[in-house]
């Protein structure tokens, strides 16, 4: 009995795939192993450089996220940045949901993170001016590293919205593993440097 060829396309699949399980869990374990300290000040070191930036003065209404396990803290740009109008998600059956930021309707969501209460006022994607995109790790074609669920993936098309990428200095990469579906950002701003993905950003701008 002769036995078919085995699927090239499902093989590569498995291998990307393995490549990036495996550095998923070598970054995120670096991630989770810094101290408190070093965190915070990652943390008021990249809101610094995000609330100097016109970019992010310019625009209107901002997607950020509420930081879990170490990632970089964002929510020191609410009082930097005041008059902007801060939006954060929520996760609802594989996709984001967006709600306008009030810190007094946060509720925890069952995998540990906070997110806003389902009761609030949805907003549509399309206001959006901004996003500031969480991920593992991103490499300087802007391609994102996120944590395996695709929620980003499948949210970024829905929006018009200038990406950026946030992230530590040491989960800035030359070059990520990546598959069709994977998401590009236009920039990545870390503690020590706002870089700007040269091909995709001038692409965006002679649209």
């Amino acid at each position: 009995m002769s036995r078919n060829p085995p699927d090239d396309r499902n093989s590569s699949q498995d291998n990307l795939s393995s490549q990036k399980a495996g550095l998923r869990k070598r970054l995120r374990a670096l991630r989770e192993s810094m101290v408190a300290e070093q965190v915070l000040a990652d943390s008021l070191a990249v809101c610094r450089q995000l609330a100097s930036w016109s970019l992010l003065q310019q625009a209107r209404a901002i997607l950020t996220y509420l930081a879990f396990r170490n990632e970089l803290d964002m929510s020191c740009l609410f009082e930097l940045l005041p008059e902007a109008d801060w939006i954060v998600p929520r996760v609802s059956d594989g996709d984001l949901i967006l709600h306008r930021y009030d810190p007094a309707r946060l509720v925890r969501h069952r995998f540990g993170m906070l997110e806003p209460d389902r009761q609030l006022p949805q907003i549509s994607p399309s206001v959006v001016d901004l996003v500031l995109t969480p991920g593992v790790a991103f490499d300087r074609r802007g391609y994102r590293l996120g944590y395996g669920g695709g929620f980003y993936d499948r949210f970024l098309p829905t929006t018009h919205a200038v990406r950026v990428g946030v992230t530590y200095d040491f989960c800035l990469l030359e070059e990520l593993p990546v598959s069709e579906q994977d998401q590009r950002v236009h920039w990545v701003v870390t503690p020590r440097e706002v870089y700007r993905v040269p091909s995709w950003s001038e692409a965006q701008d002679s649209r």
